[in-house]
């Protein structure tokens, strides 16, 4: 049985778990975890006995005590350095929310590095026991690869969220912050379960009434929200906006080498830890896409962050800085202008001139999470400056959570994207503690797709997006496939169903990919939408999102005779692009301008392999379908037609991606499909 509700923390009985009663009677917990410690370490014990009650039916005896004393029977909970020496734990220092499981001689240890670890290795045992992964000798030792692990939120305050799919927000309504209580905790859980270690709760696009979250008429409200996500070791961004001292400080300007800025800024920013001590810092968006930034001024990018780092520095904050930047007045008659230039041209020559609070936070493509694009340059070539990768969950270009489409599939593409900037230099190489000199990226930061759908995503599948994204931000040496069956698993049960689904997941993106644009090509989308296809429906507009096909040819020439762009990779890569025949063909009309004769290493032609795509692609949607009906017997019913509903509407798009990409490019080109297929004219 699978509610939805529960994602993958299903009330479920374990075999395992049975099997294990006498041991998970009783809880021993110390240190942190006595009443009236660290409230994370009460968390933790606390989600141990919900766990054993979810999948066993009955909620552990909990004893607590100065010190845990070795022998006996049962669960201890604790630090590593309070239970190490009693009970022989490796003594090897692990990372900030590193954790050590150990079942052995009737006594199951449990021991975080600190009380986030300690809950993180609380929910890795109850994962272990869900999937009936628990044996004697167990022994774990983990620790997270990536220090940041966020979570972006672009919901607003009328309840609204830009690029939601999945309902209403979970915290606004009408102007003002109203949600259940009981909700945002379980949210918290199911963050926390994965990792997950900050959340901004705002829009990026800070408008309207979201302005008025510093201020004390709202001040109080996100601190209520921060109470819960706290006991869940998850502090909370606040999204700003750059223009605040004249929106709403009555300032002349925003300059952010302006003294009376400045002032206005730090005295901001102790009202705003006043209420919330601990708040992680401010995000913002600036420059980019109508929002005000330092550019209005004259001033640096590195002006702007650091002007505001000096404000919440003495509070322990940190500035999250998004180099989503470009112009977006474009002249689409303009040829030499490149929108894939922009992030590394505005932000690569600021190299450390950014302090050391200040976090870039940096698209993982050079354009806007499309489908296909390549891993942006800047990953690499930064070594002064603190910097994550942002990912997006919600699937704003990728079928809205109306198609399926698993993201780890993609994500884990590129985390193995070599940035040949040395020794060690893929990309889940590089991820890890900052360290000057160094090209380490910190972390990650991910635009959710969660909103007030019973089922939190819309699709119920969509789940493993998101669960999917907490295990690659912990540890990106997973492979999409082990994500995939884990996330079965615990959703959905030990039985075949799982490994039935685990499959379709597996499926998704490449299906998806085919019938999407082709080949590298971006924003064949519904103009506003995205969903849906619009093949030129960005064609003249003031975005920069061009693919200029005409009767001959397709792609936008990025190489040295073109923009330029491949220039900005290292020397390997920049030639690896810059060259059709070393070029990633799935990335070959992102690179090159091809005539629709080119052949491809198929043997085929570029407009052969388009219609093969794409008729592919709409198979495999329609084969997705039809193996999710084969799944009704094994599924509460509830789970079942809501997913079957979503296939279906799939296959529709599908078919419209098949038919007008076809239909485009035969009309074009007035060359037929070689395998006689339907194409319209």
């Amino acid at each position: 049985m699978n509610n939805e509700y529960n994602c993958w923390l299903q009330e479920r009985k374990s075999q395992a778990a049975i099997a294990l009663l006498p041991l998970l009677n009783t809880i021993f917990a110390e240190e942190g975890a006595l009443p009236g410690g660290g409230e994370v370490a009460v968390q933790a014990v606390e989600e141990f006995r919900r766990g054993i009650k979810r999948l066993l039916g009955f909620s552990p005896s909990v004893h607590f005590s100065q010190s845990a004393q070795a022998g006996g029977c049962g669960v201890f909970l604790g630090t590593v350095s309070r239970l190490e020496k009693i009970f022989s734990l490796s003594g090897q220092k692990q990372a900030a929310g590193g954790f050590t499981i150990r079942f052995r001689d009737k006594q199951l240890v449990i021991a975080g590095q600190d009380e986030p670890g300690l809950l993180y290795g609380v929910f890795r045992f109850l994962a272990l026991l869900a999937m009936d992964l628990v044996h004697d000798g167990l022994e774990i030792s983990d620790a997270p690869v990536s220090p940041l692990r966020m979570i972006n939120h672009w919901d607003n305050l009328d309840g609204t969220i830009e690029r939601g799919y999945a309902g209403p927000s979970l915290f606004y309504r009408n102007g003002r912050f109203d949600y259940d209580r009981q909700r945002i905790e379980d949210y918290a859980r199911l963050l926390a379960s994965v990792g997950i270690n900050r959340i901004s709760i705002n829009n990026v696009n800070v408008r309207d009434e979201a302005k008025l979250l510093i201020t004390e008429e709202y001040l109080g409200d996100v601190a209520a929200l921060a109470a819960v996500f706290r006991r869940f070791g998850i502090k909370l961004f606040l999204s700003i906006n750059f223009g605040a001292p004249w929106s709403l400080g009555k300032l002349p300007s925003a300059d952010p080498l302006a003294p009376d800025v400045a002032a206005w800024w730090k005295e901001r920013a102790a009202l705003i830890y006043k209420y919330i001590p601990d708040l992680a810092g401010f995000l913002v968006k600036a420059d980019s896409e109508g929002e005000p930034g330092p550019f209005l001024y004259n001033r640096t990018h590195a002006d702007g962050a650091n002007m505001l780092a000096q404000a919440v520095g003495p509070h322990g904050g940190e500035i999250i800085w998004r180099c989503f930047v470009y112009n977006c007045q474009q002249d689409w008659r303009d040829h030499s202008f490149d929108r894939a230039r922009a992030a590394y041209d505005h932000f690569m020559p600021l190299d450390g001139a950014f302090n050391d609070n200040v976090i870039l936070q940096i698209k993982f493509g050079p354009y806007d999470f499309q489908v296909r694009e390549p891993v942006t340059p800047l990953f690499g070539s930064f070594s002064k400056t603190r910097h994550v990768m942002e990912l997006q969950i919600t699937q704003e270009y990728t079928g809205h959570q109306i198609d399926l489409c698993y993201l780890p599939w993609f994500w884990e593409d590129l985390m193995c994207f070599d940035t040949a900037q040395g020794p060690a230099s893929r990309i889940s190489e590089l991820v890890g503690p900052y360290s000057g000199g160094h090209s380490f990226i910190e972390g990650f930061a991910a635009v959710v797709n969660v909103g007030l759908d019973r089922n939190w995503t819309g699709h119920t599948l969509a789940q493993a997006n998101l669960y999917g994204y907490g295990r690659i931000a912990w540890n990106p040496n997973l492979t999409a496939t082990e994500i995939a069956r884990e996330w079965s698993v615990l959703s959905f049960g030990t039985g075949p169903a799982a490994e039935r689904i685990a499959a379709i997941l597996l499926k998704s993106y490449p299906a998806y990919e085919k019938y999407n644009a082709p080949f590298g090509v971006c924003f064949m989308v519904t103009p506003g939408l995205h969903y849906g296809p619009n093949i030129e429906g960005y064609e003249y507009s003031r975005w920069g999102t061009y693919h200029r096909a005409d009767a001959k040819a397709i792609g936008i020439d990025r190489t040295p005779s073109g923009t330029g762009y491949t220039s900005q990779y290292s020397a390997k890569n920049a030639a690896m692009f810059a060259d059709p025949a070393s070029c990633p063909e799935n990335l070959i009309l992102f690179f090159h301008r091809l005539r629709y004769d080119y052949k491809m290493k198929n043997g085929e032609t570029l407009l052969q392999n388009i219609y093969d795509t794409h008729f592919e692609g709409y198979e495999e949607a329609a084969a997705m379908l039809e193996q999710w009906k084969s799944l009704k017997d094994s599924l509460e019913e509830e789970v079942y037609q809501a997913v079957l509903s979503r296939f279906e509407r799939q296959l529709a798009n599908a078919r419209e991606w098949r038919d007008q990409i076809n239909t485009y490019f035969f009309r074009k080109t007035g060359i037929a499909d070689k395998r006689g297929r339907k194409i319209y004219d």
